[in-house]
């Protein structure tokens, strides 16, 4: 824990301005563009880092990448993939603005600052109008200034509309208790309805294997969207169903295809589900997802490396992509594993990065 999250203030993943890069490639030797995601993200990481530790740099670190987000990037209407736009123009992802709602609410939570609980509700309240596609379907991008749906592609998971979407409209469910307002209830509603109703056909989704192991990053999404409601019957039962079946095609692509993000997920949504009441977890299959998810942890003398966590590794060599929200989802897999009583009963964990 100690070396990934000085990684997170070391290594230049974050530039001075609070923004965070996608990834750094270590081949290259380059950070990619600032992405609002990914910023979102590592700000919910930084505080909960504060949280754990009482070191004041996260506690900055994190305050940086929500006011990078509320000042920089928001513009009072919408929020941008990048804030420098490439060669497609400048879009908006339903699933990245609603990372970035919780990544501001958890900068609310941590510093009670009315500015980010006023942009969280004013983006969540713009992500319900703006990409609404009707019967609890979102367009998954926007173009802007003019907020068009663009075209899908059937065949990206991340240009279509999904049960993964589920995590984002988490967002919703956040802010409803964060403002007091239950309108906001509604549309996560909406999403969960939509996605129990489909989440069947989404794995595997695709003929070749690395492909299916992106897509179960994105329905271990959805499973995780589903845990405000995981005291009910019908969802502990989709969870339950979602675990084996990730399970069972992780395992098959293993040989082939790893993301150390899909352990950590796994490992996670395992955790969650048994403190919940919902999934009693599988202690063996578990302790098999942490021991995996740690060996993706960098050792190098190199700081913009050492203490990441690699994206993922084809037929055993490593990718040399160090990613920070894999950082983000094993740190807390990890910490949540590592930290679990002896006795092995549920304890609630804290809040889902």
């Amino acid at each position: 824990m100690s070396r990934a999250g000085r990684w997170f203030l070391r290594s230049g993943i974050q530039e001075p301005g609070g923004g965070v890069a996608r990834y750094y490639r270590a081949d290259l030797e380059r950070h990619q563009p600032v992405s609002t995601e990914i910023t979102g993200y590592a700000a919910s990481a930084l505080f909960d880092l504060h949280a754990a530790t009482g070191e004041r740099e996260y506690f900055e670190r994190g305050l940086a990448a929500a006011h990078f987000l509320t000042r920089s990037a928001w513009d009072g209407q919408s929020m941008p993939f990048e804030v420098d736009p490439g060669p497609e123009g400048r879009l908006s992802y339903f699933f990245d603005c609603g990372i970035v709602v919780r990544g501001l609410l958890s900068a609310w939570h941590a510093t009670r600052e009315a500015e980010f609980l006023e942009v969280a509700g004013a983006l969540g309240r713009a992500m319900a109008v703006d990409f609404a596609a009707g019967d609890g379907v979102y367009h998954p991008i926007l173009t802007l200034p003019e907020k068009h749906p663009m075209d899908r592609d059937a065949v990206r998971w991340s240009r279509a509309p999904g049960c993964y979407q589920l995590k984002s409209a988490m967002a919703w469910w956040e802010l409803a208790e964060a403002t007091g307002d239950q309108s906001f209830r509604e549309p996560y509603d909406c999403v969960l309805e939509a996605s129990l109703r489909g989440y069947a056909s989404f794995l595997p989704g695709h003929p070749d294997l690395p492909k299916v192991v992106d897509r179960l990053h994105a329905f271990l999404y959805f499973l995780e969207g589903m845990l405000p409601r995981a005291g009910e019957k019908r969802c502990a039962a989709a969870i339950c169903d979602g675990i084996q079946r990730v399970s069972a095609h992780l395992q098959e692509a293993e040989s082939q295809f790893e993301r150390s993000d899909v352990y950590a997920q796994l490992l996670r949504i395992r955790l969650y589900a048994h403190a919940a009441g919902a999934v009693p977890i599988d202690q063996a299959a578990a302790q098999r997802e942490a021991a995996l998810l740690a060996g993706f942890q960098a050792s190098s003398a190199d700081p913009r490396i050492d203490g990441g966590f690699y994206f993922g590794r084809r037929a055993g060599a490593w990718l040399p992509y160090v990613n920070p929200v894999s950082t983000a989802f094993a740190l807390q897999s990890l910490a949540l594993w590592n930290q679990r009583p002896e006795s092995g009963e549920a304890t609630p964990p804290p809040r889902l990065i």
